[in-house]
């Protein structure tokens, strides 16, 4: 059999001093069990800690992705089952990398839920378009998940 050099080579290096990224996330896609989103997040939030950056990242849960910023007991009523959110402490673990949390309001009222329904540290915005659209005239990149 012959052997492959399996090695990777980046041939396009990036390194930014300072960004600000607006991550607006209305599903989830799902890499192995894991929401590509959250990864994506984490991913970024890797480099600015290896590049050293100022950055302001701010992940917007919108639609049929709102549940990802909901406690235990709102995450088990509004999803019928008993185990808890299982992405809390991937939530929580962004937030502790300096990513901002959002939740939609529009979202949560379409939901019936209330602040004392989220993670702590999760903020509700007025709505995800409008908060996007604020971020980017902001000088925010807008990420579609």
């Amino acid at each position: 059999m012959p052997e492959t050099n399996s090695a990777l080579v980046i041939d396009i290096p990036v390194q930014l001093p300072h960004l600000k990224s607006v991550h607006s996330i209305g599903a989830l896609q799902f890499e192995g069990d894991l929401p590509a989103s959250i990864f994506h997040l984490q991913l970024i939030t890797g480099d600015i800690a290896d590049w050293r950056a100022e950055a302001e990242i701010v992940a917007v849960f919108h639609t049929n992705a709102g549940h990802v910023t909901l406690n235990d007991g709102a995450y088990n009523r509004s999803r019928n089952i008993l185990t808890g959110n299982p992405y809390k402490d991937l939530v929580a673990d962004l937030m502790k990398r300096g990513v901002k949390v959002e939740l939609c309001g529009a979202t949560a009222r379409v939901n019936n839920w209330g602040n004392a329904d989220l993670l702590k540290g999760v903020r509700v915005n007025l709505d995800a378009m409008a908060r996007t659209i604020q971020l980017v005239q902001q000088g925010f990149v807008k990420i579609t998940e």
